[in-house]
This record gives structure tokens, sequence and C-alpha cells, in this order.
């Protein structure tokens, strides 16, 4: 039987037995964990109010009163699991316990190597708690498969290999890289891993890094003490130690700071966490997924992602096939989505005219994969023949982009700036575009993307580069006025 690990816990004992004391003490000890005794209430007190503890072991009546008082007053945070020691005749009370907060009870006298397990089932249960919180704030998620065919057979086969790795290795697993389009499904292969692999019955925790506030990022992944911020009023536990066990997804990862990425790399050499404003480690073995749409070696290049992070997790890497390069896999694949798509909305299946085939094959699909979800759910609720031809996709008639754009003016109150209305029936911002015969201004174009990502992102320049998916010095360049530079890694743009 493997020995507990208790290494970097924390864990307050509240005991006025003197042996009993010493001996859970000891025994905690010498499996990791810090521990701290004390035999009164008022000292448990006074150290739940200046200390944060992984966990409180809390002897019901004490000289000085009953530890179940500490539960009344909330003395420990929402991070602390409370486990009541009791003796036989106070189960009563012991369940009292529970129903203000307490995890779990032992009822003396008890073995204290029971005490790891029973740590175990209340990690388990805060893990659980934190994993919940976040998923009711995270979008909802999908459970439909990946849909390889022959173009993806490669990849298929790459994956495969992969998880025969994983199965050999059961921990300790290395980090995935997975880069795409937007659209072309990385965050549906991530799933896939998981739940294919040796930890699909562990926690599987997605975070999408380009949506986390640059303030509260660092909480929102490693967590926080107790005092640690103006609002750090209880201790929190981060995202990483939710998915202890399991699979952390970072999505868009190159969008964190490089002081961010530092601590990730530190996660994935070290195994190990530290919260913010605490001063020891955490331990977590967790497997990392990253995803981007970005060339990493260009935004190394620029110095917006840390090389060695880059090197760290290019070990594993999975590259995704624009939709545009798939050949006749895209009516495949179209065929799957509808099915998906008809019992979704309870409606008749639609077979897809010819003219319909040709117009899927046809078409650039920029957005890929969810562009073509969501153009098939179009045509089923909305076109009235019986069957689908996608005339949209081609035949949608534009207003030529106007000559004469508002200049880009760094100083200029740009939340107030005027920019066209981007739902409108006319404009070119949407996917179904087509150019019009007079032609298209595309530097005007490219200006007005940016007026309208720094209208959304009230003038932040770095957030609108991240909207934008381009660096913050480029953006600076075209507020600036000077000549458009080269995006690193761009190709040029197809004849």
């Amino acid at each position: 039987m493997t020995k507990p690990d208790l290494t970097g816990v924390s864990i307050l004992i509240l005991e006025d037995e003197v042996l009993l004391r010493k001996q859970i003490h000891s025994c905690l000890e010498k499996l990791g964990a810090d521990v701290t005794s004390v035999e009164s209430v008022e000292r448990a007190r006074k150290l739940a109010h200046d200390l944060s503890f992984d966990f409180a072991l809390l002897d019901v009546n004490l000289p000085d009163g009953l530890g179940t008082d500490l539960l009344k007053e909330k003395a420990f945070s929402a991070a602390t699991g409370v486990i009541i020691m009791t003796a036989q005749g106070g189960v009563d009370g012991a369940v009292e316990a529970m129903r203000l907060g307490a995890l779990d009870y032992l009822a003396k006298p008890f073995d204290p190597l029971e005490l790891p397990l029973v740590m175990s089932r209340v990690r388990r249960t805060k893990q659980s708690e934190r994993l919940d919180e976040h998923q009711k704030s995270d979008s909802p998620r999908g459970t439909d498969g990946f849909f390889f065919g022959s173009a993806l057979a490669p990849l298929h086969a790459q994956l495969d290999k992969i998880l025969a790795a994983d199965h050999r290795m059961q921990s300790g697993l290395p980090p995935v890289l997975i880069h795409g389009e937007t659209g072309t499904g990385k965050t549906t292969i991530a799933r896939w891993l998981h739940g294919n692999g040796p930890r699909a019955r562990q926690p599987l925790v997605e975070i999408n890094c380009s949506a986390l506030p640059e303030t509260l990022a660092e909480s929102e992944l490693f967590g926080h003490e107790r005092g640690a911020f103006t609002d750090a009023r209880t201790a929190r536990m981060g995202l990483f130690e939710a998915a202890n066990g399991g699979t952390l997804f970072l999505d868009e990862l190159p969008s964190l700071s490089l002081p961010l990425q530092a601590k990730v790399l530190t996660v994935i050499e070290d195994q190990k966490i530290r919260r913010v404003g605490g001063n020891r480690e955490i331990p977590v073995d967790v497997r990392i997924i990253a995803a981007t749409n970005r060339d990493l070696k260009a935004t190394v290049a620029a110095g917006d992602f840390r090389e060695d992070l880059f090197h760290r997790l290019d070990l594993y890497r999975v590259e995704i096939t624009p939709l545009r390069e798939r050949g006749e896999d895209i009516l495949r694949l179209a065929e799957a989505l509808m099915d998906r798509l008809a019992k979704r909305h309870r409606l008749p299946r639609k077979p897809i005219h010819p003219a319909g085939c040709q117009s899927l094959l046809s078409y650039r699909w920029p957005g890929n994969v969810r562009e073509l979800s969501h153009e098939l759910e179009r045509a089923i609720v909305f076109e009235e023949n019986e069957e689908l031809k996608f005339d949209k996709l081609h035949t949608i008639a534009v207003q030529p982009f106007p000559t004469q754009p508002t200049p880009l003016n760094p100083a200029a109150n740009l939340v107030n700036t005027p920019v066209a209305t981007l739902s409108a029936s006319d404009d070119w911002f949407r996917p179904s575009f087509t150019f019009p015969q007079e032609g298209f201004a595309l530097e005007e174009a490219i200006n007005r993307l940016i007026h309208h990502a720094l209208k959304q992102t009230g003038s932040n320049v770095s957030a609108a580069a991240r909207l934008l998916g381009v660096s913050r010095d480029y953006v600076r360049y075209r507020l600036a006025g000077q000549k458009q530079p080269q995006e690193p890694g761009k190709d040029s743009p197809e004849s």
C-alpha cells in the first residue's frame, strides 16, 4: 500500500489530551505535514485568525469551551477542511458540527493512520466545491466527440500514441500543446485526450486565459491566502489545486503575462504551486494541456511568450488542419453535425442539395468547424427548401467600405469614436462577406477593426491586441500612423 503523502499540507490540531495530541502530531508530521497543536479553544481561535490551514482537527469538549464554537463563529476560512474528533457518546455533537460546516468526524479512540484517509475524502470534497464554483461561471461544456475523418487520420494516430504513453506513465504526464486556427476544435481535442486517457475519472478544468482579468489571473490559477490583497477575506483554492490528479486545459495560454507564464513553467517543472500571499509550496499532480491559435515561434521572437516555456510545452505538439484543407471530409463532417443539430432542435433532417455541397466545398471557412456548425444550424432553422443549398454563403450583397475612415489618433477619445454598427445586414464584417466589384480598402478595414477593438476594451491597447490576435507593438504602430509592419510568422495573402 502506498504511504500517504501530506507534504506541504498545513494542519491545526485542537486537543486537550496531551498523549493523544502528541501522537496525532507525530504521525502527521512523519507524513510530511506542517502541524500546529494547541490545547485550548482560545489559542485555536487566535491561530485561525492569524493563519490559514488546509485542515483543522477539533476536539469537541475542552476546558475553556467547545471546539464547535469555532464553527459557529466561522473562525476558519472556506478553504479549511474541518474534521471533528469526538468520544463515542458525542456523535450527536459531531452531527451538529457537520451541520455547522465540518466535513467529517472521527469517533475516539481511533488510529491516527486513519487521518490521511479522512483528509483525502475532505480534500476531494473541497476540490469538487471549487470545480462547481468554476463551472457555474464558465460556459457550458459540449459533450460531442471530435470528427476526425480521413483528412485527420494522421492526427488521430498521433493522439493514440500520446494516449498509449499516458497509460504507461499514469502520473507525471508531460504537457500537450494544441495549435490550430480559431474554431478548428482545440477544446474538443483537449476533452477527447482527457476523456480517453488514464485520468478520465479525475477533474478536467478548462480556463480561457484570454478572458482572465490581468489583476485576478494569478489568484484564479494559484489561489490566495487570507489577507493577500484588499478583498481577500478568506483563503481560496486555485484552479491548479482544483485540478489536482486530473487535467488543466489552458486555452490561449499566450494571453497570460510573462510573469504568470514563468509561474506556469515552475508548476510544470516542480509540480508545486504557491498561493498568492502564501509562503508554503503545495504539491499538485496536474496534466497541462495548452492551446493557441498563434504562431508561438513568432510570439517568442516578438518577446510576448517565454522561450523556455515554449520548449517545455513542445514535447507533444498537436497541429489541427484548418477546415478548408480537409477536402471531401467537409461534407462528411457537415452530415455528422446536421444529425446532432436536428436532434437538438427536434427538426427533421434535411438533405444537402448538390449545389449546397459545392458551396460547402468552395467556401474558405475562416471560422472553421465553429462557423460550419453555425451555418448549418442557421440553414436547418431558417431555410424553407426541402434540400439545403446554402445560397447565402456567397451571394449576400455588400456595401462598399467608406473611402474616408476616421484617422486613428491615440490622443482621441476612442470610446466615443463613431464606429459603424457591425451587425448591420449590409456590413462586410461577416463570414458570408463577398468582395464588391469596385474593390475593397484593406488598410482602412484594418483601421476600422482596431477602432472597434479599442472601443470594446475601453481604449486598453493590450486587451485590444489580444482580441485582434496581434502584438501590442503592432497596435501601437497603427495608432501612431506608421507604416504597417509585417506580422511575424504571417503568410503573404493568397492570390
